[in-house]
């Protein structure tokens, strides 16, 4: 009963937000809500779950904490700008003028992800076992990885964003001198979390649904092939350039610009 129950919030919510947009032009805020409703569901599954209370606890930590952190980080970004994001310019140009169907569309996709990418919170708020197995904090330690790192991410970028000097120019400092998309790459390790600290619970191949969903969503629909697409066309050679020295995702040693250069 509870997942109908959180599958149909985030339809409502969704619904609405989609509504919202239509007059303000502002889809870019469903990875807001999309966020929020993740870190929602879990405490609502925790709440209302057969778990351990040990389980139901943590869960709620990891969840919650990534959840309300990104909310919080994208809401900030979001404010902080009069226009729509470039990735959702983009797709508003691709749907032409189906735009307020295509979006309608895409709004009830982001229903279904959000709801799915709650489930992996809902199979660990169910489990009975209360043992703190190596597993367990091996999932932990995943949660802990996955936090520092995305936040360290997200600021360097903050900061290379806020230096007028770099204006125009593609952030490859720090993390970002490994990845092109470290952030991405530190947000995928944390579903990794949830099957760990669930191994054998009931239902627990659900769990497993959180990072192979969310790898094939980063690497093929809605993140580094927009995000890619929108730095190219604001920042041309450069990003191409960046683009053959930096690995697209998993951290890895740049080419040097000697290599590059001889390609």
């Amino acid at each position: 009963m509870e997942l109908w129950i959180a599958a149909s919030a985030c339809a409502l919510t969704m619904f609405a937000l989609w509504l919202w947009q239509r007059g303000s032009g502002r889809a870019d805020w469903v990875d807001v809500a999309w966020a929020a409703l993740i870190g929602v569901q879990v405490l609502f599954f925790a709440i209302v779950g057969d778990g351990s209370v040990e389980k139901r606890i943590l869960v709620v930590l990891i969840a919650c904490s990534w959840s309300f952190r990104l909310t919080y980080h994208l809401s900030v970004r979001l404010a902080g700008h009069d226009e729509e994001d470039g990735r959702y310019q983009s797709m508003r140009e691709a749907f032409n003028e189906k735009a307020n169907f295509g979006f309608l569309l895409f709004y009830a996709a982001q229903a279904l992800v959000a709801w799915l990418f709650a489930l992996p919170g809902w199979v660990v708020a169910n489990d009975p076992a209360s043992d703190w197995t190596v597993l367990v904090f091996a999932g932990i330690a995943f949660w802990v990885v996955s936090l520092v790192g995305e936040s360290i991410a997200d600021r360097q970028l903050a900061a290379f964003k806020a230096d007028p000097d770099n204006k125009g120019e593609v952030c490859d400092v720090g993390l970002w001198k490994y990845s092109r998309h470290p952030n991405y790459f530190f947000e995928w390790l944390h579903w990794f979390a949830y099957p760990l600290i669930a191994w054998g619970a009931p239902n627990h191949w659900v769990a497993w649904l959180g990072p192979i969903v969310m790898l094939l969503f980063l690497y093929r629909v809605s993140g580094i092939p927009y995000t890619e697409k929108q730095s190219i066309k604001s920042r041309g050679d450069a990003y191409r350039e960046y683009q053959e020295r930096v690995s697209a995702f998993f951290p890895w040693p740049p080419k040097s610009s000697d290599t590059t250069s001889s390609n």
